[in-house]
């Protein structure tokens, strides 16, 4: 997925910005998930790169490879390996790519391998908050990334619904919903999501046959070049879901629809995690015992928090999930339903579609 160059500039500009503001001479960006963010560069984990940007003159990106497609002055290639075997300390040849910028700079933001402890007072200056909040309102070639992370997901809870009987083991159903995010995606994908076991309310999966009656809540997370998207949907393992499964499925669906229709810019996080957690915890001796949701991007948990812990406020170019569930005995394990979503000057525009059916 290739990242706009029009847009990548303007978030180099936004950074420039945060670092005059900080009183900083130039930024070191060393993190592959924000290099990609400024640049439109990605790599394997087993190479390094750093980006050098100063509030003024030119973006310098030492790097493995160059391309017509990275949106930098300049590009400082480096031998990451001899003869196909990859040479030592790959983050030393990313840093010493850019020595002659380094060395002049007084006050340099890092936002990873150099970023300061606290109380530390030697020219460094963590910029990771300001990257944060630069981050949390997305561009469109970014939605354009989790959109596509979001097709992979798609693909993975079809692939399960095909797959999924008695017997199969929680393992193969992992399996087969990974090689079907990776075909739909077109490339390799990061951390695949938490919780893939039939009648238990999460947990990584299990060498365990799926059992008739229980419910399997799949909650996966396919990650496009540190893009993150998060979806869970819950599935009969029989596909013959008991009248009181119906129940809490009807309920929790409910609560989707309400955010749908509660959220807008200006709404807080925190009233329509108590609107919904008022109405679903204790029903029927159920619980809802989790947050309701929280942002995704370059990590899979940011702002917007849906929780009680947080008192955050919905803001235009928010990307976030929401998944309300409920949890009891009865339910051989419990529903948990979750759509991705974009915060839109008026409202929301759902990113998800694949259907909620048990």
């Amino acid at each position: 997925m290739k990242l706009d160059h029009e847009f990548c500039l303007k978030r180099q500009a936004r950074l420039r910005q945060a670092l005059t503001d900080k009183k900083c001479d130039a930024a070191l960006i060393t993190d592959r998930n924000h290099v990609y963010y400024f640049t439109n560069y990605w790599s394997r984990v087993i190479t390094s790169q750093a980006l050098y940007v100063p509030v003024s003159g030119s973006a310098v990106l030492s790097s493995s490879y160059a391309s017509d497609d990275l949106f930098v002055d300049d590009v400082r290639v480096f031998t990451s390996n001899d003869y196909a075997t990859l040479r030592d300390d790959q983050a030393w040849l990313a840093l010493n790519g850019l020595r002659d910028e380094l060395r002049p700079t007084q006050r340099l933001g890092c936002d990873a391998a150099l970023r300061p402890l606290p109380g530390d007072d030697d020219g460094r200056v963590d910029i990771v908050p300001a990257l944060l909040n630069m981050r949390r309102c997305k561009d469109a070639d970014e939605v354009a990334v989790i959109r596509h992370a979001i097709h992979g997901a798609d693909a993975a809870y079809t692939e399960a619904r095909r797959i999924l009987e008695p017997g199969i083991t929680e393992i193969d159903v992992h399996a087969a919903m990974h090689a079907a995010a990776i075909r739909a995606v077109g490339e390799a994908i990061g951390e695949f999501g938490n919780d893939f076991r039939a009648g238990a309310g999460g947990g990584a999966p299990r060498v365990r046959a799926v059992e008739a009656g229980e419910l399997m809540p799949l909650d996966i997370g396919v990650v496009v070049r540190g893009h993150n998207s998060d979806l869970c949907r819950t599935l009969s393992v029989d596909g013959d879901p008991t009248d009181v499964q119906h129940e809490a499925h009807a309920l929790v669906v409910a609560e989707l629809d309400y955010v749908e229709k509660t959220v807008k810019p200006g709404v807080s996080c925190l009233q329509l995690f108590k609107d919904v957690q008022g109405r679903l915890d204790g029903t029927k001796g159920w619980s809802f015992q989790h947050h309701l949701g929280h942002g995704i991007g370059l990590h899979p948990h940011e702002a917007p928090r849906l929780n009680p812990h947080y008192d955050d406020t919905f803001q235009p170019g928010d990307v976030f999930t929401a998944e309300p569930g409920l949890y009891g005995d009865d339910l051989r394990a419990g529903i948990r339903l979750e759509h991705d979503y974009l915060v839109t000057e008026t409202g929301l525009e759902r990113l998800s579609h694949h259907p909620l059916d048990l």
